[in-house]
C-alpha cells in the first residue's frame, strides 16, 4: 500500500504547484474516476498475475494521484472561500473573539492569532493581528496585558493576505493559507477595546494558555540567559525567542533540527514514558493478566507523545513521529507486524489528509526524508551494527542524503554537521531536552539552571565549529531536475555494501555542486526591482559584477529586509560578494537593510548619502565614499553614471534627506535604466537643469514611490521611458502611488508596473529589449491575491 500513499502525496503536490484551482465540476469528476480506479485496480490486482497485475498497480497509483489532486483542490476551495471582502480592506471593524495563540512580543508590540466570534462585517474566522505600542498613523496605542484564551472586543483594520514575492523568496501568502489565516491587520486605538472574559473554555485555548505559562516560567527563571529562547523552543515549540545570530550558527553547523521539536525528542519522551509504565504494569499481577505490559506501555507512550506534540505547537516533524508511533502502537495492540516503510508512508498520508499544504513546507521534506534515509541504511542488513557504527552510518546517511534538499530549500549545507551532531545530539536530546521538559512540569530553578548550563556547554564546541571558514557550503538554488538526479545518486550510494558501482551515485552529486546560474553576457545587464513592501531595493547584475541599490526597510530591531529578503535572494542567485552597495539616503525604507547586508556578505565598496554617524557608514569604514554627480564607471561593457546629488551630503548640511538621494543611471545593450530613489520636485528640477541630456531612458523606477511631491510633468517629458516601475507596499499608509501621479505616467504612454501586484520586476537589458518579467507571473500560485 505504500506506493498508493506516495502517489496520493504526489497528486497533492501537483495541485499545490498549480497556478489556478480547477472548476468544482472537474474536481468531482476526477474524484469519481479516482475512486473507480482504486476499486477496479484493487480487484484486478487480486484476480490477476504477471503483466496484468503490474497494470493494476499502475491504475491504482494513477487513481491515488488523482484522488490526492482532487482532495487538495477541494480543501483549497473551501479555505479560499473564507475571504475578507475587498470593500472591507483598510476600514475600521469592531470584532469580538478569542486570542487563539501565544502572543508574540516584538519591538513595537504584540502579534497574535484571533478567532472571530462576532463582527460588524463578514470576516474570516481566523485573523492575524498586531497590537502596536507607541505611535502608528499618528495615533497613540496603549498595550494592555494580553494572554491566550482571553475574549476581547477590538477595533481592527484588516487587509487580505499579502506577502512579498521575490525569486526563491519565502511565500508568506502560502504560509498564511496553511495556517488558516485569511486576513491580517492591526488593532486600532478605541474606547471599545476591552477584555470581556479572562479565559474561554476550550481544549486548544487551554493548550495555548499552558504554553504561554511555561514560556513565561522560563523567562522568569532565566531572564538574562543567552539560550533561554532555545529552552523555550525545546519545551513548547516556540522558536521566535531564538535570536537570528543563533539561527545562523545552527545553520552553519547543521543542528537546527535539534532546537526544534524533532521526531527524536518526541520518540525519546514516548519511549521513556512507555518503559516506565510497562515496568510498573508488570509489578501488578492483576493488571498484567488483564492486559500485556508491552501493549499498556506503548499506548501510554503514544498518549504522552500526543500531549507533548500539542504542547510543542503541532509541527510537521512532531506530527510525523506521532502518527508513526500510533501505527506501531496499533500494530502491537493487534499483535501484527508492520514494515517500517509502510508505517512511514501511512504517516505521510495522515499528515497530508490533515494538512494538504504541508507538502510545500521545508520541514515536511526534511522530516520525512531523514526518516526514510534512516530506514534505507538500517533495514535489510544480514549483520546488526554496533551502536557506534550504527550511529555513524545513520549520520552519514542523513548528511549525504539531504544535501540536494538543503541546497534547493536553503542553498547551503553544513560540512561540519557530522561532528557537530555527534557532539550536540547526546547532550541536547538526552540532557538538555529532558531537563527543559522537567522544568516545564516541575518548576524547580535547579532544572532550568542545569538545562541552560548543559546547552551553554554544548555551544562552546558548536560556536568553534561555526567560526571555521569552511563550515558550510553555499551555492545558488539548483533546478529541480538536477536535485532529483543528485537525490537518486545519493540513494544509490547509500545502498548496502555489494551494490555494484556505488561510487557512480556520488559522481551524480557533482553536477549539482558545480551548477551555477547563467549571468548576463558582456555588454548586457539584469536589473531586478525587488518586492520589499513600502521601500526600495534593486539588484543590478552584469557578466561578472553585482550592485545593490538601496536595501529596503527595517521592520523592527531584529527584522529587516536585508536579512529576510536581500541575503536569501542573493544566496539563491549564487551571488557571494557585492562589488558595490549604493545606499541613496538614510530614510528607513531605503537604508533599513544596509547593516545586515554589510555584515552578511562581502562588499567591496559603499556609495551613499548617509550621515557620517549612520551605523551602516560606520561599518563600511574606509570602503565608503559619498555619492556625487559625475561619478562613473564601467563593468563588463555596462556603464554606470551617478547623476545626483550635485554635492556630497556631508557638504549639504540642513538639506532634506530626499534632496541628497543618489540617482543612478545604468546603460547596457543600447538601453538605459534610471534609478531615482526618493527625489522630489526640487531635485527633478535640478536634474533637468544640469543633467537633462542623460535623463531619457527606456526603463525608470519612479521617484519617491509615486508620491505627489514628485514626477512633475517636465520630468516625465524629459525622461520619456517606455516602462515605469512603482516600488510600493500593498495598501501602504502613504497611499502611494498618488492617483494623479499614476495618471500622469499613464498619459505619457509608458507601461506601468507596481511591485505590490507584480512582485519583483526583472528587466533584462539585451539587444532588441528590454525584456521585462514579474515574479508573480513567472511563478503563479492559486492562492496569490486570494
Amino acid at each position: 500500500m505504500g506506493f498508493i500513499f506516495i502517489a496520493f502525496a504526489l497528486g497533492i503536490l501537483a495541485c499545490q504547484l498549480g497556478a489556478a484551482l480547477p472548476p468544482q465540476g472537474a474536481v468531482g469528476l476526477v474524484a469519481g474516476l479516482a475512486v473507480a480506479g482504486l476499486l477496479g485496480g484493487g480487484v484486478m490486482r487480486v484476480r490477476s498475475r504477471g503483466l496484468m497485475r503490474g497494470l493494476a498497480l499502475l491504475v491504482m497509483a494513477t487513481a491515488a494521484a488523482g484522488a490526492g489532486w482532487a482532495y487538495a483542490a477541494w480543501r483549497a476551495d473551501l479555505r479560499l472561500a473564507e475571504a475578507l471582502p475587498g470593500e472591507w480592506e483598510g476600514r475600521d471593524v469592531v470584532v469580538t473573539g478569542v486570542v487563539a495563540s501565544l502572543p508574540q512580543d516584538f519591538e513595537r508590540g504584540l502579534r497574535f492569532v484571533f478567532e472571530v466570534e462576532e463582527s460588524a462585517a463578514p470576516l474570516p474566522q481566523k485573523i492575524s493581528l498586531a497590537w502596536y505600542k507607541g505611535f502608528r498613523d499618528e495615533e497613540m496605542h496603549t498595550l494592555p496585558p494580553l494572554h491566550a484564551g482571553e475574549r476581547w472586543r477590538l477595533t481592527v483594520r484588516l487587509k487580505r493576505p499579502h506577502g512579498n514575492v521575490n525569486p526563491h523568496g519565502f511565500d508568506y501568502e502560502r504560509w498564511l493559507l496553511e495556517q488558516g489565516i485569511r486576513a491580517t491587520g492591526y488593532v486600532r486605538p478605541a474606547p471599545d477595546n476591552q477584555r470581556l472574559d479572562a479565559f474561554v473554555p476550550g481544549m486548544m485555548y487551554g493548550v495555548e494558555r499552558l504554553r504561554e505559562e511555561v514560556r513565561e516560567r522560563f523567562r522568569r527563571a532565566l531572564p538574562e540567559g543567552a539560550y533561554t529562547g532555545v529552552l523555550v523552543a525545546l519545551a513548547v515549540g516556540d522558536q521566535r525567542s531564538i535570536p537570528p545570530e543563533l539561527w545562523r550558527v545552527f545553520a552553519r553547523t547543521g543542528i537546527s533540527h535539534l532546537v526544534a521539536i524533532s521526531g527524536m525528542h518526541v520518540t525519546m519522551i514516548a519511549a521513556l514514558f512507555a518503559a516506565a509504565v510497562s515496568g510498573l504494569w508488570r509489578r501488578s499481577p492483576a493488571l498484567a493478566l488483564r492486559w500485556p505490559a508491552q501493549q499498556a506501555g506503548v499506548v501510554a507512550g503514544f498518549l504522552i507523545a500526543f500531549l507533548y506534540c500539542l504542547l510543542a505547537g503541532w509541527g510537521v516533524p512532531a506530527q510525523r513521529t506521532l502518527y508513526m508511533l500510533g501505527c506501531v502502537a496499533f500494530a502491537l495492540v493487534l499483535r501484527r507486524e508492520t514494515a517500517p516503510g509502510r508505517v512511514l508512508t501511512l504517516a505521510l498520508a495522515v499528515v497530508l489528509v490533515l494538512d494538504p499544504w504541508a507538502v510545500m513546507a521545508a520541514g515536511f521534506w526534511l522530516s520525512f526524508g531523514a526518516v526514510a534515509l534512516l530506514f534505507l541504511v538500517s533495514s535489510g542488513r544480514l549483520m546488526p551494527d554496533g551502536r557506534l557504527r550504527g550511529a555513524l552510518r545513520a549520520q552519514w546517511a542523513v548528511t549525504l542524503g539531504l544535501v540536494p534538499a538543503l541546497l534547493v530549500l536553503f542553498q547551503q549545507f553544513s560540512l561540519v554537521s557530522p561532528l557537530a551532531n555527534a557532539i550536540a545530539i547526546p547532550l541536547v536530546s538526552f540532557v538538555v531536552t529532558p531537563l527543559a521538559i522537567g522544568f516545564a512540569i516541575l518548576p524547580l530553578q535547579m532544572l532550568a539552571d542545569l538545562a541552560h548550563g548543559a546547552f551553554a556547554l554544548t555551544m562552546l564546541a558548536i560556536h568553534w565549529l561555526a567560526e571555521l571558514p569552511w563550515a558550510s557550503w553555499q551555492q545558488a538554488a539548483p533546478p529541480a531536475w538536477l536535485a532529483v538526479l543528485a537525490t537518486l545518486g545519493c540513494l544509490w550510494a547509500l545502498l548496502p555494501r555489494g551494490t555494484p558501482a556505488r561510487w557512480v551515485g556520488l559522481a551524480m552529486l557533482l553536477p549539482l555542486l558545480m551548477w551555477a546560474p547563467a549571468r548576463p553576457a558582456p555588454g548586457e545587464a539584469r536589473v531586478t526591482v525587488l518586492d520589499v513592501g513600502q521601500g526600495l531595493a534593486v539588484h543590478v547584475q552584469t557578466a561578472a559584477h553585482d550592485l545593490i541599490y538601496d536595501t529596503g526597510p527595517a521592520f523592527s530591531a531584529d527584522a529587516n529586509s536585508g536579512e529576510r529578503i536581500l541575503l536569501p535572494y542573493l544566496r539563491a542567485g549564487g551571488v557571494r560578494r557585492l562589488d558595490s552597495l549604493v545606499v541613496t539616503h538614510q530614510d528607513n525604507d531605503h537604508s533599513g537593510g544596509a547593516e545586515a547586508l554589510l555584515t552578511g556578505i562581502p562588499v567591496a565598496e559603499v556609495r551613499s548619502s548617509l550621515s557620517e554617524n549612520h551605523p551602516a557608514r560606520l561599518i563600511a569604514g574606509l570602503r565608503h565614499q559619498p555619492c556625487v554627480a559625475g561619478q562613473a564607471w564601467e563593468w563588463d561593457g555596462v556603464r554606470f553614471t551617478m547623476l545626483h546629488p550635485a554635492r556630497a551630503a556631508d557638504d549639504s548640511p540642513g538639506s532634506k534627506t530626499n534632496d541628497v538621494a543618489c540617482v543612478l543611471r545604468v546603460d547596457a545593450a543600447g538601453l538605459g535604466v534610471l534609478l531615482t530613489s526618493d527625489i522630489e520636485a526640487v531635485s527633478e528640477a535640478a536634474l533637468l537643469q544640469g543633467q537633462a541630456g542623460q535623463l531619457a531612458s527606456d526603463v525608470l523606477v519612479v521617484p519617491h514611490h509615486g508620491s505627489r511631491s514628485s514626477s512633475t510633468a517636465a520630468f516625465i517629458e524629459a525622461t520619456r521611458p517606455r516602462w515605469v516601475i512603482f516600488p510600493v507596499g500593498y495598501l501602504n499608509r502613504f497611499r502611494h502611488p498618488n492617483a494623479q501621479v499614476w495618471a500622469r505616467w499613464a498619459a505619457s504612454g509608458a507601461a506601468l508596473w507596481r511591485t505590490d501586484t507584480a512582485g519583483a520586476v526583472r528587466v533584462h537589458l539585451v539587444p532588441g529589449g528590454p525584456r521585462i518579467e514579474a515574479a508573480r507571473e513567472a511563478t503563479p500560485r492559486y492562492w496569490h491575491g486570494r
